[in-house]
């Protein structure tokens, strides 16, 4: 059957049964299609203080934007996608109390996924990494460690944060 939209915008060949509307779910969506996938942008204000040469969870108070509900700011400071696919996730942070050797972690599930770590003297660092999240039980979140010297993370919109959005559909 051909459907056809004449110059004045009538449509025919087309039920009007056959087009309930005209939204498509990230799940109609072809294999390999983002469309309106996740996305979210978060970062602390708060300082947070830590003991040198510890792995610590960083915590991300403000939402700067949350497309689909899936960070949560309030308690667990993690990003858990209600939609299967893999992610491009983000993280930052500026070392509070001097400078320091620092390091940086994508955590999915409570274990270190990828790390970047400096060998030299350094206030600030960022990780990025493309990781699967399969939608219903997986999460990511972003862990530091100011390996010699540094006193905590600094609280700062523009160096302390965190993001991710979908990249492509499962």
């Amino acid at each position: 059957m051909t459907i056809t939209i004449n110059g004045s915008g009538t449509i025919t060949g087309i039920s009007a049964g056959g087009l309930p509307d005209a939204i498509i779910t990230q799940a109609e969506l072809a294999t390999g299609v983002a469309g309106t996938g996740p996305a979210f942008s978060a970062y602390s204000n708060a300082t947070q203080t830590t003991t040198t040469n510890v792995w610590t969870k960083i915590t991300f108070q403000v939402e700067e934007y949350d497309t689909n509900s899936n960070f949560d700011s309030t308690t667990n400071s993690r990003f858990t996608p209600t939609v299967a696919g893999y992610y491009q996730i983000n993280g930052s942070y500026y070392s509070n109390g001097g400078p320091s050797r620092t390091a940086i972690a994508t955590y999915k599930n409570g274990a270190s996924y990828k790390l970047v770590d400096t060998v030299a003297t350094t206030y600030g660092i960022l990780i990025s990494s493309l990781v699967y999240l399969n939608g219903s039980s997986d999460y990511v979140e972003i862990y530091m460690n100011n390996v010699t010297g540094g006193t905590g993370v600094l609280a700062d919109s523009t160096r302390t944060y965190f993001s991710g959005s979908m990249v492509r559909s499962a």
